[in-house]
């Protein structure tokens, strides 16, 4: 008497299912997380920032001239995922700007010297634009 082991095609069948649906779900919250995990080295860099352009002001009682190289406050440098600017140096304010790159494209946040933290651009699967604050998930909250 023979008796064959294995699985049938229809068993198969259901296996390739199961994991194609969770696959669909897996994925793309995965790559939301990662990229939430991103978010961060551009808030933690502007947050940097604005404690050392607070120094270079008690030191110079003004900002002009802060983010040059040698200063105390020198703008930081670009990742792999965020480009750093800093503008509008005045004797009383400046804005300092993070804007995302590669896989980070659209999103931009911003802080100046009132501690007013902005996101001023998200990918468009994202919402919250030119909210008051950084927004750090999908859904729009900060």
């Amino acid at each position: 008497m023979n008796t064959q082991r294995g699985f049938t095609l229809v068993e198969v069948m259901i296996v390739v299912v199961i994991v194609a649906i969770l696959s669909a779900i897996a994925i793309p919250s995965y790559t939301d997380y990662v990229r939430r995990g991103k978010i961060t080295e551009a808030i933690s860099s502007l947050s940097d920032m604005r404690v050392k352009m607070e120094q270079f002001f008690q030191d110079n009682r003004t900002y002009v001239g802060a983010c040059s190289s040698g200063t105390v406050a020198p703008t930081p440098t670009a990742t792999t995922n965020f480009t750093f600017a800093c503008s509008g140096q005045s004797t009383t304010g400046y804005t300092v700007t993070a804007t995302g790159i590669s896989s980070m494209v659209g999103f931009v946040y911003t802080i100046n010297e009132s501690n007013t933290r902005t996101t001023t651009g998200l990918p468009s699967t994202w919402t919250g634009s030119g909210s008051s604050c950084w927004v750090v998930k999908k859904d729009g909250s900060c």
